[in-house]
Formats: C-alpha cells, sequence, structure tokens
C-alpha cells in the first residue's frame, strides 16, 4: 500500500438494542466494530476517481464532472454518491486513486453500506485538504445512501461509522444528534455477533415499507397528540389512542413506542452492571421484531432461539435492519466456545445454513493514517 498517500478508515457497527426506531425520531443504542473499510487513497492531479478494490477485479473510473450518472454501477455506485453529495455541499472534490479493503460482511446488517460511505466521504475530505467533521460526514453518508442508493435509512448506522468510540457505546437521540458516551462493560459476559448468513438487501426488503408504515402511524397520532415524532409516543398515551390505527401500522407504532422505553432501561442496565437484565431486554427487543415488526424471519428466528435456549446465554436478538444479517448474544465469557458449537449447530439443522461467529472488538469510528509514501 505504500504507493498510496493515506489511510483512512470506518467501522462496522451493531446496534445493541432499539432497532428500527431511529428513522422515528428515538434513541439507539449502537457501537463501532473493529470491522471495517478501509481506503488507501492519494491524489493523481485528474477529474477522475480511479476506485479498485482487494476483493473484487473490477476497476471502475468516475468522471468528476459526471457524477450523477453511475447509480446504477454494480460497483462503485455508493462511492459515486459519496462524491455527488461532497461537491453538492460545497467542498472541494479532488480525482484521486482510490483502493477500497471492507472487513464488515457484505448483507451481514453490520452497516458495511456505511463504513463504505462514511470512509469514503473522509477519504475525499483528507485528499481535498479539508476538515474532518465526523458528523457532518456522517449526514453526508446518510443523504447518499437515501438519495443514491435508495434506502430511505436513519441516521444511526452512518452516526456510528463516523463517531465511534473505543469501548463506549452510543446513546443517539436521532432526532437531536446528541449523543451520550456509555462505557461499554459486561463483566463476566461477552457480546457473541453471530451470521445467518441469509444476506439481506435493505432496498429489496420491505424496509422502505416499514418506514411509510410508521410515517402513517404519526401522521394520525399527530393529529390529537402533542408529538414531533413517532418516539415522542409514551406507552400510557398509545394505549389511549392505538384504537385510532389500522392493524399492521397500529402493530408497528408498538414496535416503535416500547422498543424506545426498552432502550431507556437497556442503558441503566448497562450502567449498572446488570447483564441479565439486559440480556432480557434483548429478547423482548427481539420477540417485538418477530411478532410487530415482522422483520426477522426464519433464519434470524431460529438462530436467536438457539442462542436464547443456551444456559449461558442471558439474551440474543437481531441487530440491523433484518431480513437476514446477523443476531448478538450475551454469553458468559468462559461459555463461548461451547455456546458457537451448540448454536452454530442446531442453527444448521434447522436451515442448512452455516453461521459465522465474529470476535470483533468495539472501536473508534473514522481513522486516518498519514502512510509513508515511497
Amino acid at each position: 500500500m505504500s504507493e498510496y498517500e493515506y489511510q483512512v478508515s470506518a467501522a462496522g457497527r451493531i446496534n445493541i438494542i432499539g432497532e428500527h426506531v431511529d428513522y422515528c425520531g428515538g434513541k439507539v443504542f449502537p457501537v463501532a466494530l473493529s470491522l471495517r473499510n478501509t481506503v488507501y487513497v492519494r491524489p493523481n492531479g485528474t477529474n477522475k476517481i480511479n476506485i479498485r478494490w482487494t476483493t473484487l477485479p473490477d476497476e471502475v473510473s468516475l468522471d468528476i464532472d459526471r457524477l450523477e450518472s453511475y447509480n446504477n454501477l454494480k460497483y462503485g455506485n455508493y462511492q459515486a454518491g459519496c462524491a455527488l453529495v461532497w461537491r453538492q455541499a460545497g467542498h472541494k472534490l479532488v480525482g484521486c486513486d482510490m483502493l477500497q479493503d471492507c472487513t464488515v460482511p457484505f448483507g451481514s446488517g453490520l452497516s458495511s453500506s456505511a463504513a463504505i460511505e462514511v470512509s469514503t466521504i473522509a477519504a475525499l475530505a483528507v485528499v481535498a485538504g479539508e476538515k474532518i467533521d465526523p458528523v457532518e460526514i456522517a449526514l453526508l453518508a446518510q443523504r447518499a445512501e437515501r438519495e443514491y442508493a435508495g434506502v430511505n435509512c436513519g441516521i444511526m448506522d452512518q452516526y456510528a461509522s463516523a463517531c465511534g468510540r473505543k469501548d463506549m457505546c452510543m446513546l443517539l437521540d436521532c432526532k437531536t444528534l446528541e449523543c451520550k458516551y456509555v462505557p461499554f462493560s459486561t463483566g463476566d459476559y461477552a457480546l457473541v455477533i453471530a451470521n445467518t448468513n441469509k444476506p439481506h438487501s435493505l432496498v429489496g426488503s420491505k424496509y422502505n415499507e416499514r418506514r411509510a408504515e410508521c410515517e402513517s402511524a404519526f401522521g394520525i397520532l399527530s393529529k390529537v397528540m402533542d408529538i414531533t415524532c413517532l418516539a415522542d409516543v409514551k406507552s400510557k398515551d398509545f394505549e389511549k389512542y392505538s384504537h385510532l390505527l389500522g392493524g399492521k401500522v397500529r402493530d408497528r407504532a408498538r414496535h416503535v413506542v416500547e422498543e424506545c422505553e426498552r432502550v431507556e432501561r437497556a442503558v441503566e442496565a448497562m450502567e449498572s452492571g446488570d447483564i441479565v437484565a439486559l440480556g432480557k431486554l434483548l429478547n423482548a427487543s427481539h420477540k417485538s421484531l418477530e411478532e410487530l415488526y415482522e422483520v426477522t424471519g426464519k433464519e434470524l428466528d431460529a438462530l436467536a432461539e438457539a442462542a436464547q435456549k443456551h444456559p449461558d446465554c442471558v439474551g440474543s436478538r437481531m441487530t440491523g435492519g433484518g431480513f437476514g444479517g446477523c443476531t448478538i448474544s450475551l454469553v458468559k465469557r468462559s461459555a463461548v466456545g461451547d455456546f458457537i458449537a451448540k448454536v452454530g449447530e442446531e442453527y444448521r439443522q434447522k436451515t442448512g445454513y452455516q453461521a459465522a461467529f465474529y470476535n470483533a472488538e468495539i472501536a473508534d469510528g473514522i481513522i486516518v493514517t498519514k502512510l509513508q509514501t515511497k
């Protein structure tokens, strides 16, 4: 990599709890992971952004003057969208050569797309000599995901990818972007990430449909309640007015209301070291995502169910957008090997898929390193 001038990386993420509430204005509780997308970059003095990948034979050359025309590319469309929103925000955009190296498993629900977007924008900032502003980069990355990739996402993934801190959880208010950092402390329990290896695609899934259902619920409830977003609704008020909502829309809204309250209790459990209570909240979150929000599917349910049955696991749930991807489980450190073996085998027998298990650390978000060039 010595021919490149900078190494710029951004993190994947897991959300400990608070799923499908970020685009409803709720609070979420993610951490940034040591699984990352790294961009090796150098300016090239042209009006081209040339992209290569460590995992693909493809090479793509983007014309800076035609960035609007690349959204149908199989590879390079995310990078084109990032360059476009960076320039539209008034920043300097220079031609450069990029090598992209991603260790976040694609389709895993660990936000490989956010890691790619954030690291790409940060790399564009670095080669242009611009200041790194992690919050602005997160917001621009979200815009690229929405406008270029077509996923009407909330801010959580990009914010966690850009603004994560080592060994810290982020209690992020998605309405205000106020963020409180909470030490990640699980005592005798390890956080085990398991991949269903059933890839998901949020563009082709019902993600945008769920968001529309929540917007419908907010539109109805805001006529009778003084609220600015669906996450403002408290349980007691929801019970008073839920009859105004149709069946599925009511279910979606109930999940959001109750999940927001689970986030508050989860933060208290983490801060007090009550990992058993935290595990129970993970289980309740998964049940709600399965029954009320309907974003799990048989693979995620089988993996979470197998984990929850293990005697040394206090809680397990899906993480991310759903429809495939990963679970997280709180497991006694002394039993992690047994947990992986037994849960993996039960999951294989039920689904035919081989689960993958990851040992990832809680890491910083954007990291920039100046390389020693020849």
